[in-house]
């Protein structure tokens, strides 16, 4: 099935492993240029020769504001254009409530809510001229429910959503859909701790309906809809994909 996503231009943020990884080779693959940050050199340089000449890896830290305001016009200086925005970095400081610092709820929110909306917001301006674009932001499940000790992150997810749902009808108007994805259970680096450990991975999986943790590659076949004129008329939307965690009582 032709999505008609080749030759469009994507940033992808957080590409330099997990869900960001697995979302720049998607769109790599169905014939996407790609602009892929993150803070690793050497792991954007290895997502680089999976797609050669599909992606340009270009780190950049999502504390540095002025680095990621630019990134929309480092793509258009690499390809002639931007079409697709994917906020996807993101960090995830797990512990108790009284125990966290207004140092790293600041650092937190910075990371997951101000940087993707501020790059949103320097891509929108292109995208407003040219009257077409997508925002897809990576939110999760913690958005949507909360999960104890991870306070700060429920609530920038939770932000993350909701920035979605207001930024898509301020900018439908000019033929931008933003939308989001909230990912449940993934088997990334991020959960190795989980992953592998048996014991550890069974009470995980115990919580998920489908009785398993998704693979990476499962975020990508949802990135590249949301990402396609296919979803012209979707925007405001969470996609979850959780396995039904969400859904059950």
């Amino acid at each position: 099935m032709d999505i008609k996503i080749k030759g469009k231009v994507a940033i992808v943020t957080g590409a330099s492993r997990g869900l960001g990884f697995a979302a720049a080779q998607a769109l790599a693959d169905e014939g996407a240029k790609i602009l892929a940050t993150g803070r690793s050199v050497s792991e954007l340089e290895a997502l680089a020769k999976t797609r050669p000449g599909a992606i340009v890896p270009v780190p950049c830290d999502m504390r540095d504001i002025a680095a990621v305001e630019a990134l929309p016009a480092r793509a258009v200086s690499e390809f002639g254009r931007l079409d697709i925005v994917v906020n996807n970095a993101g960090i995830a400081p797990a512990g108790a409530f009284l125990e966290q610092t207004h140092e790293s709820l600041s650092e937190l929110m910075v990371v997951n809510v101000i940087a993707p909306a501020m790059l949103s917001k320097a891509a929108g301006a292109i995208m407003v001229e040219q009257r077409s674009g997508k925002i897809i932001n990576i939110a999760s499940i913690s958005g949507i429910r909360g999960k104890a000790v991870l306070v700060g992150y429920s609530a920038s997810k939770g932000a993350v959503l909701q920035m979605t749902k207001a930024l898509a009808a301020e900018w439908a108007r000019h033929n931008i859909q933003v939308n989001a994805i909230a990912p449940g259970g993934f088997a990334t680096e991020a959960q190795a701790a989980v992953v592998n450990n048996p014991d550890v991975l069974k009470k995980r999986v115990r919580k998920i309906p489908a009785s398993r943790m998704a693979m990476p590659d499962e975020m990508g076949a949802m990135v590249c809809y949301l990402a396609s004129p296919l979803s012209d008329f979707v925007t405001g939307a969470v996609m979850v994909i959780d396995g039904g965690e969400t859904a059950k009582i």
